[in-house]
C-alpha cells in the first residue's frame, strides 16, 4: 500500500476515469449527462420524462434541457403516451440508436484502458468488488451520482 486509504484510491481513479471519458465522448460531441440519458432511454424505451427524473434522483425539471438539447439533435423522440396523454414517452431515434453502438465500442475501449494494467481475472475481482461496495451503498445501478446536479447538460 502506497499510505492511501482505498477510498482515496477509488475517489481519485474514479476522477480520472470520468476526466478520461467525457474527453473520449466529447469527440462524438456528447457530455457524460448526455450519454447517460441515451442509455437509460435505450434500456428503458418508453418511459416519462417524469420517471426517468426519478431514476436520475433530480427534479423534471432539470431535466428538460438535457432532453430538449438531444431531441433536437434528432437523438431522442418524444410521444404521447397512450396511457397518460398528459405525458410524453422517450425512445431513441434510429440516429440515437446508430449513436449508442459507437458509444458502447468507446465505452469498451475507455474500460480496456483504464484496466490495462489488470489480467481478465482481476478486472472480474475488481468488477465483484466495485458492485459489492455500491450495493452495500445503496448506490442506483447504472445512474451516476452526479446526476442530481445535471451538470453539463
Amino acid at each position: 500500500m502506497h499510505g492511501f486509504g482505498s477510498a482515496f484510491l477509488l475517489a481519485q481513479v474514479g476522477a480520472h476515469a470520468a476526466q478520461r471519458f467525457a474527453e473520449r465522448i466529447a469527440e462524438l460531441d456528447l457530455t457524460p449527462a448526455q450519454v447517460g440519458l441515451l442509455r437509460l432511454v435505450a434500456t428503458r424505451p418508453g418511459q416519462s420524462q417524469q420517471a426517468i427524473a426519478a431514476q436520475l434522483g433530480t427534479q423534471p425539471t432539470r431535466l428538460v434541457a438535457l432532453v430538449d438539447g438531444l431531441e433536437k439533435r434528432g437523438l431522442i423522440e418524444r410521444h404521447r403516451n397512450p396511457g397518460d396523454r398528459r405525458l410524453y414517452a422517450l425512445e431513441l431515434s434510429e440516429d440515437g440508436r446508430a449513436l449508442m453502438s459507437r458509444i458502447a465500442l468507446t465505452s469498451m475501449a475507455h474500460e480496456r484502458a483504464l484496466t490495462a494494467a489488470l489480467t481478465e481475472g482481476e478486472r472480474a475481482t475488481l468488477h465483484a468488488l466495485l458492485t459489492k461496495i455500491a450495493d452495500e451503498q445503496d448506490l442506483t445501478p447504472g445512474v451516476h451520482p452526479g446526476y442530481t446536479r445535471l451538470k453539463g447538460s
